[in-house]
């Protein structure tokens, strides 16, 4: 059986994740992928801000909301607001 093998042309350092999971938590609005990729101070290849977000979305700390991006690790004052907004339903 063969199976597939994509090459990755490189691996995220942890100063570029750790901006990357900045900027997220500190946007105004959800972002989209797109506008957060735009957003960011310093540029990177669009295949290793999707491995950052594959990354943080595998290890708990972002959630997609159809297009969006939530940040929903530790103290996200945006998303207990929300929580605290929401209707409960028995």
């Amino acid at each position: 059986m063969v199976t597939a093998r994509t090459q990755v042309l490189h691996e995220p350092q942890l100063d570029t994740l750790l901006m990357v999971e900045k900027a997220i938590i500190d946007a105004e609005e959800y972002p989209t992928r797109t506008e957060l990729w735009k957003s960011l101070p310093r540029k990177m290849q669009y295949q290793t801000f999707k491995r950052i977000l594959d990354y943080l979305e595998a290890s708990g700390k972002i959630a997609y909301d159809k297009k969006k991006i939530i940040y929903t690790g530790v103290n996200n004052p945006k998303l207990e607001a929300l929580i605290k907004s929401s209707v409960r339903i028995l």
